[in-house]
């Protein structure tokens, strides 16, 4: 296993110099899922919700949580995203939506962090929505699914 890059030679956190990287084209898929109660499940798939259409606005949550990830994380570079592709599954039999994030960019870092945050605030957008309706909805198996680019190049998550 390689070192924790986000601490310096003292042990202090510090933002990993990225400067003498080369720019290549780096992308990121991640996923997770909200399950929810079969009634709460039915009301975002008929799309009768009276906030509205909770599927399209997660979507554009995700997309804008992506952009201002590294507002929120501490040691995240600021990047350009390419492209941020959010597609959601719905599961009649799990009463669950899960979420895909695809995040590409063409920088000297990678783009795993902004593919993972837009998840989350899909999920959490999905939650706020519905959350007068059930507040006993989880959000589940948020995680990185593959990336490419850069140094480390391909990296695919193996199954269990």
């Amino acid at each position: 296993m390689t070192k924790l890059t986000h601490f310096n030679t003292a042990g202090d956190a510090h933002m990993v110099n990225v400067g003498d990287k080369p720019v290549t084209t780096r992308k990121a898929l991640a996923c997770g899922s909200i399950a929810m109660a079969p009634e709460t499940f039915q009301l975002i798939k008929v799309g009768c919700h009276k906030k509205g259409d909770v599927i399209g606005i997660a979507r554009i949550a995700a997309i804008m949580a992506a952009k201002k990830t590294a507002d929120v994380i501490p040691l995240c570079h600021s990047i350009g995203l390419s492209k941020v592709s959010v597609d959601f599954e719905l599961s009649e039999a799990e009463h669950s939506v899960e979420c895909r994030v695809l995040a590409q960019t063409n920088a000297q870092t990678g783009v795993e962090m902004e593919a993972l945050m837009a998840v989350q605030v899909a999920l959490l957008t999905i939650y706020d929505m519905c959350k007068s309706v059930d507040r006993g909805m989880t959000i589940n198996n948020v995680r990185l699914l593959k990336k490419s680019g850069g140094k480390s190049g391909e990296w695919t998550l193996q199954p269990d």
